[in-house]
């Protein structure tokens, strides 16, 4: 199968339109990184500074958004987006957004470049997560509750962690649904850069939280809000010709982007026809596309639940 159809950004922007959308910023980059982090902070001080089941249940689903918004950026630092700087880029997309949650930059981005040469293609290494759907709202409440119930993270997690007491075992996969590339070293990160977390967790008297809300987030929310990713990108999208049919834009209110989709993940279809535009660009290239009448060749949809009711019908479409 040859590789997908790529779209030229000169037939389709004007050139200030273009240099304005590659523009990057560093100062930008390093910003939500710390965007993310200190939101992860807030959430674990809120719980600990007034525990009750109402805001450590606020905490869990922020702090398991939040995860899954540090492998956003590590997929931005994938694609040279968080600093102009190589090294600096490399380093913090790995120590601050991969590791902490399990995955691994370079991995990743090898197997992530193969998705968008082959997107919704045979060799697509993530069309096993799209081709399954339209499935029946039974089938997605069995999977949730298998998300939130720890029994996902336990999955995809444990094999990892006993690969640390096989010798020789070399065997690397990445799963872009879990985010966690396995072998010994990769686990052992894993652990090594969690150990240290739960001694600043300690340090700062929240200890427990480390247990009860980052690692209980890891357990439950983050499965569950990557599995909705996962089905909002691409799950009942064209394997056609036309590129801008190969993936969706889901347009996300506050609340979806806080619990959901943060760091403009949302705005999957143009990530795809321009894959190197910073993520925070994102909204302003969906708001030119649809000036140029070019949304009308693109599957966007109004919100989350309306993408679930399309994913859950039960009938191909």
């Amino acid at each position: 199968m040859p590789v997908v159809a790529r779209v030229d950004p000169k037939a389709v922007f004007r050139p200030a339109e273009w240099s304005r959308l590659t523009s990057r910023s560093s100062l930008r980059g390093m910003w939500l990184v710390v965007h993310a982090w200190g939101t992860i902070a807030a959430a674990i001080a809120l719980v600990t500074l007034w525990p009750n089941p109402l805001t450590w249940l606020i905490a869990v689903t922020v702090v398991g958004t939040r995860q899954l918004g540090l492998a956003i950026l590590m997929h931005e630092a994938a694609h040279g987006g968080l600093h102009a700087n190589r090294t600096i880029n490399e380093w913090i997309g790995q120590w601050l957004c991969a590791v902490p949650v399990g995955a691994d930059l370079a991995s990743y981005r090898s197997y992530h470049l193969q998705h968008h040469k082959f997107t919704q293609q045979p060799e697509d290494p993530d069309l096993s997560l799209s081709a399954p759907f339209p499935i029946t709202k039974e089938s997605f409440y069995r999977k949730a509750i298998r998300d939130l119930t720890g029994q996902t993270f336990v999955k995809q997690r444990l094999p990892l962690f006993l690969s640390l007491f096989r010798r020789g075992d070399a065997d690397e996969t990445v799963s872009h649904e879990s985010f966690v590339s396995s072998g010994a070293d990769k686990m052992a990160r894993f652990l090594a850069v969690n150990a240290m977390m739960f001694g600043l967790f300690w340090l700062a008297g929240a200890g427990i939280w480390y247990w009860g809300v980052w690692v209980v987030a890891m357990a439950s929310w983050l499965p569950l809000v990557t599995r909705i990713r996962n089905i909002a990108e691409h799950a009942c999208t064209s394997t056609g010709e036309d590129p801008f049919s190969h993936a969706r834009t889901t347009r996300a209110n506050p609340i979806e982007r806080l619990l959901i989709a943060p760091y403009w993940v949302n705005y999957h279809a143009e990530h795809h026809l321009f894959m190197y535009l910073p993520c925070y660009r994102l909204p302003e290239a969906h708001r030119l596309l649809i000036d140029k009448g070019l949304s009308k060749r693109m599957e966007v949809r109004p919100g989350y639940l309306d993408v679930m009711r399309l994913a859950t019908s039960g009938q191909r479409v």
